[in-house]
Order: structure tokens, then sequence, then C-alpha cells
């Protein structure tokens, strides 16, 4: 009472801070106990309490330091293929390994145990990339359960204080092993050991603007650097990797069966071409009725029963849709006129929730019409399907389950991903559905039905890899079922059903694909047959990019009759999405036997071209691109 006399709350923080165990941070004093900063400071002042600075490093993961590790023994097959990665740790340098593995063989725990060998018996350091930010906290808590907090999260989901700390924590050495995004290749590690890269056919793994880069072959480069061994793990590779591998260039090792012994899933095939199956639609509320059939229309009778089937027993379903909002354009129906972004040559996207049209390219937005533009008719079509509609469409048919959308729309929040993945790991989602983002790493033994409601979405998109990465996607979400016990099932709609890619997807015949994708390559020469760039060139002005575009192309030609080296040029052409961002897009692709041959090409290029005249213009060139549009 003498130290404190009359001031009663300068006792009450002492007491607090007393039993807060002598010490705590100042903002909770403030914020828990209700102690101005006037009452510390009086405190200080008697010399009963003492202020300092105490750097904290943000962990955005340190929760996933409490999963315990499942005690798993690898199978023969994964022995084998450990077996062979200890080989590759012993030449100097590492050949790169491409691994294989249909979905659910474990390829984690082949991951786990050579990072484990790498990490911790041999003190080196490593990197781990996964294409989602989705993946993140699945992944890091994989790996935090067993490696501790010696594992750093680089993405670009995390704060810029979060990221640096962590970057913080590698380049000191206190954290050995990366995990995260592309970027993460990036991570200031010494002593490399290994570099994985999961999902390798990814291509969220390429940087589409400046600098421009592959995320995955930038890991085989760094790894060859550093003398560390590069794993690319995928169950649909891309062709490029099958082709290396195939050639000698990676080493290919594989897992045919999954680790659980349980067989891949039965596919079977709906064909949405029978009458009544798929139908336009106008808008809901507003903009008048849905009529009679619009469910049946998302959902077949066999995948509506098979959906039952699993809520009956208290089992779940994932629902695959590649495309968001709710319908893809608005169409008049008088006069045919389509509503058009006005900075791209694209439809906006009808989103039903905030009852406002969506550009998915530039953002333009505006309220969902009410009237044509052009002949003021009110007789509006929402055309098109989109995830929000298919929620709406399962709702209503299933009105007591307890359903999950995952898409950009609903994850843009920072633990958006990893709170919806935690309601369906804990049970309490029946039905998920969403767009590509589920289609990967995800492992829930209690999903026991995939439904890919229209597989036909970008199949026939104008580029080389559309039947490739329609493949992939019907392949890896028909993958996340059937994991458990309890099996699995898959169901595949599409008005295509005779198309090779939906008959191989069906088989889980990645060979038979690639296979018959190479020859497809052939002629025209598309890669991995050839090495590929496309110079776009953009303008406000149309007139001024496709003279660019001419000009450049035609410069290229006459250093080719100089310089050789079997480059071909093809175009220009205006690009398949001809205006992006209120510019106009012409495009022209130049093709070499090697990469050495392009990477000439590229350099002369871009260090010779000049574009004649003034004037807004812009010319990129992507080298060895993922997408033409």
């Amino acid at each position: 009472n003498t130290l404190f006399g009359r001031a009663r709350r300068q006792r009450e923080a002492y007491d607090w801070l007393a039993a807060a165990g002598g010490h705590a941070e100042l903002g909770e004093m403030q914020k828990t106990g209700g102690f101005s900063r006037s009452v510390i400071t009086g405190l200080e002042e008697k010399g009963l309490v003492g202020l300092e600075d105490q750097e904290v490093m943000r962990d955005p993961f340190h929760a996933a330091n409490d999963v315990v590790p499942p005690d798993l023994t690898p199978t023969p097959d994964q022995r084998s293929v450990l077996d062979g990665l200890m080989e590759e740790l012993e030449h100097t340098p590492p050949t790169p390994v491409l691994l294989h593995g249909i979905t659910g063989s474990g390829k984690t725990l082949v991951y786990i145990e050579i990072l484990r060998e790498v990490v911790e018996r041999r003190g080196k350091t490593a990197i781990v990339l996964v294409p989602e930010i989705s993946l993140t906290p699945q992944t890091v808590s994989r790996f935090r359960s067993h490696f501790g907090d010696g594992v750093a999260v680089l993405h670009s989901g995390l704060s810029v204080g979060e990221r640096y700390d962590a970057w913080r924590h590698l380049r000191s050495g206190e954290k050995r092993f990366a995990v995260g995004a592309r970027s993460a290749i990036f991570a200031p590690l010494e002593i490399l050991g290994a570099v994985i890269v999961d999902e390798e056919h990814e291509g969220t793994y390429k940087q589409s603007e400046a600098p421009r880069y592959h995320g995955r072959d930038l890991a085989v480069v760094r790894a060859a650097r550093a003398g560390a061994l590069c794993v690319l793990g995928s169950a649909t590779p891309s062709l490029e990797s099958w082709s290396n591998a195939q050639a000698g260039k990676y080493r290919l090792l594989t897992l045919p069966d999954r680790a659980t012994g349980q067989p891949l899933p039965p596919v079977s095939v709906v064909d949405l071409r029978t009458p009544g199956k798929v139908g336009d639609q106008t808008a809901p509320g507003r903009h008048g009725s849905e009529g009679r059939g619009a469910g049946d229309r998302v959902l077949s009778p066999a995948l509506v029963s098979a959906v039952r089937d699993r809520l009956t027993r208290g089992e779940q379903t994932i629902l695959l849709l590649n495309r968001r909002g709710y319908s893809s354009f608005v169409q008049c129906r008088e006069c045919g006129d389509v509503r058009a972004c006005p900075h791209c040559a694209v439809s906006p996207t009808y989103h039903r929730v905030s009852q406002r049209i969506l550009c998915h390219h530039c953002r333009y937005e505006e309220p969902a019409p009410n009237r044509c533009e052009r002949c003021g008719s009110s007789e509006l079509s929402f055309r098109g399907l989109g995830t929000e509609q298919v929620e709406r469409v399962v709702s209503e048919t299933f009105p007591a389950a307890r359903v999950a959308r995952m898409d950009v729309d609903t994850t843009s929040g920072k633990w958006a991903h990893h709170e919806i993945l935690g309601r369906v790991e804990r049970g309490e989602v029946d039905i998920l559905l969403g767009t590509q983002m589920i289609a990967k790493g995800l492992d829930f033994h209690r999903v026991t039905l995939v439904g890919v409601v229209n597989a036909d979405v970008g199949l026939h998109l104008p580029d080389f890899r559309a039947s490739e990465r329609s493949f992939q996607l019907i392949s890896q979400v028909a993958g996340r079922t059937g994991r458990g016990p309890l099996g699995g099932e898959v169901i595949i709609q599409t008005s295509l059903p005779d198309h090779f890619v939906i008959r191989l997807a069906v088989d889980h015949d990645y060979a038979g694909f690639a296979e018959r994708e190479l020859r497809e390559r052939l002629e025209p020469s598309y890669p991995p047959v050839v090495r590929l760039a496309n110079v776009v060139v953009s303008s406000p002005d149309e007139e001024r990019a496709a003279a660019v575009a001419e000009g450049g192309a035609r410069w290229l030609r006459n250093w080719i009759r100089s310089n050789g080296g079997g480059v071909e040029v093809v175009g220009p052409a205006p690009a398949p999405i001809e205006r992006l961002h209120g510019r106009w897009r012409w495009h022209f692709l130049f093709r070499a036997p090697s990469a050495a041959a392009l990477g000439g090409a590229a350099r002369a290029f871009m260090a010779g071209f000049k574009p004649a005249g003034g004037g807004d213009v812009r010319v990129a060139l992507d080298r060895d691109p993922v997408a033409l549009l």
C-alpha cells in the first residue's frame, strides 16, 4: 500500500502482471486488462516494472506444428522409389527425377523421407514448391508435423511482414526448409540439397508477367547449379517432363499403385447430348423465371442419384466445374446482341450473389442489365454455366445438405482456403463444389464421389495445350475419391463422350494420352517437339498493333535468313483474345528445334527490333508459354 498509495489502478496493473507470470505485451495489458499507458508509465517511474522492445517473429502457420504425424511405413513401391532417389543423391550432380505416381500413390511420403535424408541426416537445405495457395496449409501441416519449426512458408497470400520474417529465418539459417508457391524457388538458402516440385504439370508455376519465368524449369536449373536433387512429381506429368524422361534427360521413377492398396475409382460418363439435359436460362429473380428442368440441365439424374446416395450414407461429394460466376454471358433474345466488356474482347460474367456482371480479365463491373443496350428489349438470356449456378441448383436439389463453394470469389480472404478445407476435413461439409483449385492435392478419405459437371469446359480453347490441360484436370479431380476404405466413384458429364481425352481419362490411361497427344504435336510442330516463343504486340490503336506485329515478324524473318538456326516464324495474326485492358493485341510465334536456337533468336529480336513510329505500343516476348490466349 505504501508503494501505490492512492493509485489503485497501478496496484491492479501490478497484480495483473504478476498473475501473468511477470511479463506481458504492453498492447495486451492495455487491451485485455484495460490499463492506460499512464498507469503503466507510473509503475515504470516507481521502478516496479520495466519496458523493453523484443522482436517477435510472425509465424502464421504455427498451429501446424500441433499435428501428429501419421506412423506410415513405405510400401514396396515407395521403398523402390526412395532407393532410386538415394542413388541420385550420390551422383554429382544428381539427374533430375520425374516421379510419376498415380493419385493416392503416396508421393508425399516419398518427399518426406527424402527430405529427412537431405535436411536431417546430411545437414543441407530444401525447397518444396506447390502450385496453389489453397494447397499450402495442408502441405505445411504435413511437413511441419515431421520437421517442426524448421519449415518456413513463402507465398503471396501472406502479409509483407510475414514473408519478410520467413525470408530472414531462411537467410540466417535458422530455418532450413522452404515451402511455397513458385516464388519460393528464390528462397535464400545455402547448401541446397533438394528441390521438390509437387504437381509439376500445373500452369500456375509460370509467371506470365515480367519477370517471366517457369518455377518448374527454374527449379531444375537451380538444383543443377547447387548440385542438389530435383524431384518433379505428378500423376499427370507435363508432356515436356514426360518427353525429357523418355529421352533420358530425367530419370523416371513410378508409383503405379495407391499406397492404401485401393484401386483407382471406376469412372462412368453421362452424355449431355440427350434432349432436355442442356439448355439456356434467364437469370432468376429480377430477370425472370428459370423454367422447368433447370436443375436437370446442371445435374443429370445419374449424378443426382449418386449424390443422394452419399448423403444417405454420411459420405462426402466433390463437384467440379472450372468456370466461376453464375452465367458466362448475357444475350438479348430479340436481336441476339451479347453484352461485351468495354475494355476487353470478352463477355463479362454474371454473378448472381452481387447482381453484377464482371470481366474476369480487367475487373470491369457494372450492375446486371435489365435491358439490351442495342435494341432496348427486356428479354435477356443469361447463358452458360458457372459455379454460382451449380451451388444454387445443388442447394435446391439437396436442401438438407451442407454445401461449400470454393472458387476465386469465395477464397479472397487470407485464410479462406484453409477455413473451407478445414470444414471438409472435419466432416462439416457434405458437398464441396468449385473450380480447378479443388482438383489437386486434397486428401479426404470420406469423399466417395466426384462429379465433373461439364468436362467440355476448356476442351476446345484455341490453344495447343487445351487437350492436355483438360485431361490433367479430369484425371486429377477423379483422384480425389476412393482414397480410403469406403472406396469411390467418378461421374463425368460431357457432350463429347467419344473425345479421346474423355475416353483416356475414363481409363486412367496417362501413357496412352501422352502417346496420342505427342503425335498430334508433330504437325504442326508444338512443344515439346520444338521450343516455342510468343511475341505479343499491344496498343490502344488496333492498326498500330497490327503494323508493329507485322514489322516484328518481318524483322525476325530477315534475321533468320542471315543467321539460320532452323527457326521458323508463324504469323502475325490477332491474338485469340484480341483486346484486353483496352489494348488491341496481335501476336506471332517463332519456334526452334533447340533451346539454344530459340534463345539466340529471342535475344537478337529483343535487342535489335525497334518499332518504327511513335505511339503507345508494347512488345512482350514470352519464352516457353503455357498458353497462347
